[in-house]
């Protein structure tokens, strides 16, 4: 049932998974950015709750829950009834059920996606099959750049009210 990748994914989400990690990922035993960590195979039935980090690739059917801050990439032939939370969702197969994504959703030709849909980026090939319904909040990166730029704004005004008071004026 779990095995390590053997490298023959789809192309639509090996070059998804290129456009993402800037690379092709690798079929070695380490952990790294990338690498697909387990595989769920074609005719592997599984019913249950997935929690794991890394990438994930499912290509039989599931049902049940998914749950991990990495990637899940999801093969043409797959079918998931599932609620799933991911940083990352790569599918070319069906999901049925509420997806979140922290990252990113990339739904890839011939995917069908049945459900409730929240991440801050979304995209849908064209042939892709979508039913339901849409969320989309600006990332929390943003968030944080609301701060930084709120800090950078209270500096700006320290160091010009400084600049101010120490060089004085040509009228003197």
């Amino acid at each position: 049932m779990w095995k390590k990748d053997d490298g023959k994914g789809g192309p639509g989400v090996e070059e998804a998974m290129m456009d993402e990690k800037g690379s092709k990922p690798s079929s070695g035993g380490s952990d790294k950015a990338g690498e697909i960590i387990a595989f769920v195979g074609k005719g592997v039935e599984f019913k249950g709750t997935i929690i794991y980090s890394g990438t994930v690739r499912i290509d039989g059917h599931l049902e049940g829950e998914i749950e991990t801050d990495g990637v899940l990439v999801v093969g043409e032939e797959a079918v998931i009834a599932a609620k799933v939370t991911a940083g990352t969702v790569i599918s070319q197969g069906r999901i049925t059920g509420d997806v979140i994504a922290k990252e990113k959703i990339k739904l890839l030709a011939p995917a069908i996606m049945n459900g409730s849909v929240a991440a801050p980026l979304l995209s849908i090939e064209e042939g892709v099959l979508f039913n339901g319904s849409l969320e989309m909040k600006r990332p929390e990166v943003r968030e944080i750049s609301r701060e930084v730029r709120d800090v950078r704004d209270s500096l700006v005004r320290a160091i010009g009210d400084t600049r101010s008071a120490t060089y004085p004026s040509a009228r003197g």
